[in-house]
């Protein structure tokens, strides 16, 4: 089994204390998003968890912890994007993320920290020309602390239409793509650096361009030091190639302030959210109450081991 977490939060910079606790206790309750009182109680103990996949634009709460967790495999998705406050509108200025990302590297290697460059969004200000000067100088300055790039452009979801109204931004032509493709791709080659893109349709090959999976079993078998299977995760859109993971995350409870994020599109039922958060608690938001229902998912290690032979 896989843990994500998470895709629907940044779990590391804002429930950090939360994660370590419920490693701690060894297992977490997730509300399912279609049916809010259907609850699953998921099992972490070492031995059924394979590997952890943290998804933050800042761990920092999170580096002087990570001994906490020795007993698992885990890697970052750690997104570092060239957007000012207006877009991005809470988070610590470039530099100290920067310094987050190298020590994070430090800490546990570059293979284990992937730089995500995501989304790529374009108006008047943030242009093409802009994207490639800026995904240049992150590249010089992280070469050696990740090995791979991760991008994506925009996608327009009903969700953010409302929060990005205000900033016009372009839909992205094919010629922009390719141009952007194209010197991402040198740029990447540069500092080596493996390229690929997150959940897009267009095929991007000719620029040795691949399709991501962020969640990656290929990854995780090099981490855990043995073969390592797992289906496609069918509750993705088509175009994604992650395999199948458990989230632990909630929407609406991330407090980085991201106009573009599909996850989080009421500020105010986040800060509602954020309020409610109990570190001690098996949820990540909010308390149980007497129209729950909890039910143990049943998890399984996907590891293959060799057989000792005698």
């Amino acid at each position: 089994m896989i843990i994500s977490a998470s895709r629907r939060t940044d779990i590391p910079a804002y429930y950090s204390d939360w994660f370590f606790n419920k490693i701690k206790e060894r297992y977490v309750y997730v509300r399912n998003p279609m049916n809010v009182h259907q609850i699953s109680k998921i099992n972490l103990e070492p031995e059924v968890v394979d590997c952890v996949v943290f998804w933050s634009k800042n761990p920092k709460p999170m580096l002087d912890k990570l001994h906490l967790i020795k007993e698992y495999a885990y890697y970052f998705q750690f997104t570092l994007n060239p957007y000012d406050q207006d877009i991005e509108t809470r988070l610590p200025c470039k530099n100290e993320i920067l310094e987050t990302f190298k020590k994070l590297s430090d800490i546990t290697d570059p293979q284990r920290v992937i730089w995500r460059y995501d989304p790529v969004l374009l108006n008047e200000k943030y242009t093409v020309s802009y994207h490639i000067d800026k995904f240049c100088e992150l590249a010089r300055i992280l070469k050696g602390y990740t090995e791979k790039v991760t991008f994506s452009f925009i996608d327009f979801y009903k969700k953010i239409m409302e929060n990005i109204k205000s900033f016009r931004i372009d839909e992205i032509t094919n010629e922009e793509k390719d141009s952007i493709a194209d010197n991402f791709s040198r740029i990447a080659n540069e500092n080596n650096l493996l390229i690929d893109t997150c959940a897009e349709d267009i095929d991007l090959s000719k620029y040795t361009i691949a399709h991501a999976r962020c969640i990656d079993d290929r990854l995780i078998a090099k981490i855990i030091g043995c073969d390592f299977i797992a289906e496609k995760d069918k509750n993705q859109r088509f175009e994604c190639g992650c395999v199948s993971s458990i989230d632990i995350g909630e929407y609406n409870s991330c407090s980085n302030g991201c106009v573009y994020c599909y996850a989080n599109y009421s500020q105010g039922i986040v800060a509602n959210n954020f309020k409610r958060h109990n570190q001690f608690s098996p949820l990540l938001v909010g308390e149980m109450n007497d129209n729950d229902i909890v039910n143990e998912k049943k998890v399984t290690s996907n590891k293959i081991l060799q057989k000792e032979l005698f």
